[in-house]
């Protein structure tokens, strides 16, 4: 008897463990669509149940501390690190939608949708209108 509660106190902890892993939470890599090679890590966090992310890292940037000077608004002139990209994520099933997501290079602000594959791959949609009229990168976590 006093096997069988270890060996189910055991599998309640790893069952809880992989449950807490299912999450887009923490430390990216993102990988550029158009060249194939890792661009920053972003850092995706939680509050009050939504999901937002924002760029901690670049990697091999074009220029020392860039700014994000095609941005509008809020965005405009800001350094790229540190930079809040995404915000306004909901869990819908096994998505997070009705986003937003910042591109700084173009400046672009398009709707966004996730969604993990696996527990360390995630996939990005920014788009417009329609997810069918956007592109799609693969984000892949840090350990």
């Amino acid at each position: 008897m006093k096997n069988l509660k270890k060996i189910l106190g055991i599998l309640t902890f790893v069952l809880a463990g992989s449950l807490l892993a299912q999450t887009p939470v923490g430390t990216w890599q993102n990988i550029d669509d158009e060249t194939g090679k890792p661009k920053a890590h972003i850092e995706i966090y939680e509050m009050n149940g939504v999901l937002y992310g924002k760029i901690v890292k670049l990697i091999n940037p074009d220029e020392p501390n860039p700014k994000c000077t095609k941005c509008p608004g809020e965005f405009k002139d800001k350094p790229v690190e540190g930079l809040q990209i995404m915000w306004g994520l909901k869990k819908d099933g096994n998505e997070y939608t009705g986003g937003k997501i910042l591109d700084p290079k173009s400046g672009n602000i398009y709707s966004c949708k996730i969604e993990l594959l696996g527990q360390d791959k995630l996939k990005v949609r920014g788009f417009l209108g329609v997810s069918l009229l956007g592109r799609t990168q693969y984000w892949y976590r840090l350990k």
